[in-house]
Parts: C-alpha cells; sequence; structure tokens
C-alpha cells in the first residue's frame, strides 16, 4: 500500500498544495481537513492512527515526545514524518513524493523520521 499522509497545523500549506500538484493521486489530507484550529497534539495523533495516516509535522520541538507516549499508550502509529520549517518547500515536497513512490506505507509504522532523509 503507498503511503497516506496527514498535515498536522504547522506544516506549511504550500508543501501540501505542491505534493497533490506535481502529484495528484498521493493521499495527502490537510490539516483544516480534518481539524479545527487548536486541536491538541495528541488528538491529532489519535486521528492519524485511526485513518492510518502518516503524519507529516513541522512540530520538532514537542511532536517527538508527544510521539513516544502515544506509542507508549496506544500501542502504534502509522508514523510521523517531521521537518524542520528551515527545509526549503521544494525539498520537503520532493521527499514526500518519493517517499509515497519508492515506500511502503507499513515501512514507516512506529517510526519517527527527520526529512530530508
Amino acid at each position: 500500500m503507498k503511503p497516506i499522509f496527514q498535515a498536522d497545523a504547522d506544516v506549511d500549506a504550500r508543501i501540501v498544495e505542491g505534493v497533490l500538484r506535481r502529484e495528484p493521486s498521493i493521499d495527502f489530507q490537510s490539516y483544516h481537513e480534518a481539524f479545527e484550529d487548536g486541536t491538541a497534539d495528541s488528538e491529532i495523533l489519535q486521528h492519524a492512527a485511526s485513518e492510518n495516516r502518516i503524519l507529516v509535522s513541522h512540530d520538532v520541538t514537542t511532536m517527538p515526545g508527544h510521539f513516544a507516549r502515544f506509542v507508549e499508550h496506544e500501542g502504534a502509529s502509522p508514523g510521523v514524518l517531521l521537518i524542520k520549517q528551515t527545509v526549503p518547500i521544494s525539498i520537503a515536497i520532493e521527499e514526500l513524493i518519493m517517499i509515497w513512490t519508492a515506500s511502503d506505507h507499513d515501512e514507516w509504522r512506529d517510526r519517527i523520521t527527520w526529512l530530508p532523509l
């Protein structure tokens, strides 16, 4: 199965738009398609897990801790991809498309991974 993605609140919308413009068949749900502003990270992780979506986030400071607690208490996560906000948007887009093209969804299960790879 191809990876499917869920954007966190802090993900630059240009990343989601750029991925979908380059490869419209990628299943990449924007934050605003799924949540209201102010949704807690724990709820975002739960939602991503319930929909089997890999979470894409710029929250490199607190998301690793939230992810560790989530996996400890919930037992499983489709995974988290962290992108520093200093990474150029074009590189973030390329990395996500590469992940979608060259990997299987389950390869990311219970992993937190920093992009670029």
